[in-house]
């Protein structure tokens, strides 16, 4: 795996805790540096986008996604379009983002070089 992100595990939020804000989302962003050209959205969720040749490769990776969180129990929106993924990723539990959701998309970006 390509960042030392992508190499963690997702963690399970229990609640209680709070999204992170300011210079910890900065310094998380800031470690996606993978094809996921990855936005942090009003300090709430990260949003991803993936370009891919044609539908198939943009259906395979979205397969290989939805993989890929249901052994991470951590679930993204995902969207699909011909040649394209849109991911969207937050922590439900605290309506913002923690850690996790940044190891989540470093290992999207991970999975976009499997295909």
């Amino acid at each position: 795996m390509s960042s030392s992100l992508a190499s963690k595990q997702c963690v399970p939020c229990k609640g209680g805790e709070e999204p992170l804000r300011g210079a910890a989302l900065d310094a998380l962003h800031s470690q996606l540096t993978g094809p996921g050209q990855w936005e942090v959205i009003d300090e709430h969720h990260l949003e991803g986008k993936f370009s891919f040749r044609d539908f198939r490769g943009a259906l395979d990776y979205t397969a290989r996604v939805g993989e890929m969180a249901e052994e991470q129990f951590h679930h993204p929106d995902i969207h699909l379009a011909w040649g394209r993924v849109r991911i969207e990723i937050w922590t439900h539990k605290i309506n913002g983002l923690t850690e996790s959701d940044f190891v989540f998309a470093a290992r999207c970006d991970s999975l976009a070089g499997e295909g």
